[in-house]
């Protein structure tokens, strides 16, 4: 499986919809038995509003040909940035195995309200699991969430390099992985100067924080925060 995770921006300005632009399926290698790619691709809507918009595929190269897609889904959701609700949720399909698979995508519109954080894969399977939705959406759904903070974050970070008056702080992934850890080197690199955003990646290591951190200036840089709820 491969996840691809890209940010962009599409948008009719005469409606204010969004105009998800859908890549071209890359063939699957002819020796495979199966290729499933999940593409999330990312678009800010208005200040207060991001769309993500999300592609499941299967392919299966060994099937006759014209049938090698299996499923091709699509998940558009629209996103409020100041509490991570999602406010609007289509589901779509291009390609399914069974003439009735589609007649279950209105059902996601039942993510309209969920909030993306602490909590969100436990009421996406109350709301959609099981027989209540289809195992593909909701696969891919559960793959949109930490896309959608991922989104958020890097949403407040392009909103403080443009100067914004309004940028909030860029929050921090505590917690989310050995990295982040309490005592983990993220914790560490920032006791010892390092800022988010401040050095292309990959980051060195704490040691070159500290042995430089006399000419280490972070005035001009963007404050950052532990973040609430959800890890990033």
């Amino acid at each position: 499986m491969t996840i691809h995770d890209t940010t962009g921006q599409a948008s009719d300005e005469a409606s204010g919809e969004l105009a998800a632009r859908l890549p071209g399926l890359p063939p699957a290698p002819a020796a495979a038995l199966h290729r499933r790619s999940i593409i999330m691709d990312s678009y800010p809507l208005d200040d207060g509003h991001v769309t993500v918009v999300g592609r499941l595929t299967d392919q299966v190269p060994w099937y006759e040909p014209g049938q090698e897609v299996l499923h091709d889904m699509t998940l558009t959701i629209t996103v409020r940035l100041a509490d991570l609700v999602i406010t609007r949720a289509q589901a779509g399909m291009g390609a399914f195995p069974h003439a009735e698979c589609p007649l279950i995508a209105p059902a996601f519109a039942r993510l309209e309200g969920l909030s993306v954080r602490k909590g969100f894969t436990r009421e996406l399977r109350q709301r959609l699991g099981g027989v209540s939705g289809c195992a593909h959406l909701g696969e891919l759904a559960r793959a949109m969430g930490p896309a959608v903070v991922r989104t958020a974050t890097t949403s407040m970070n392009r909103r403080f390099k443009s100067g914004a008056e309004d940028a909030g702080p860029v929050p921090l992934p505590l917690g989310s992985c050995h990295f982040w850890a309490p005592d983990g080197d993220g914790p560490r690199k920032i006791e010892a100067g390092w800022v988010p955003g401040s050095v292309p990646f990959p980051v060195p290591p704490v040691a070159h924080f500290r042995d430089n951190q006399d000419q280490l200036s972070i005035t001009t840089r963007p404050p950052v925060q532990p973040a609430g709820g959800r890890p990033l």
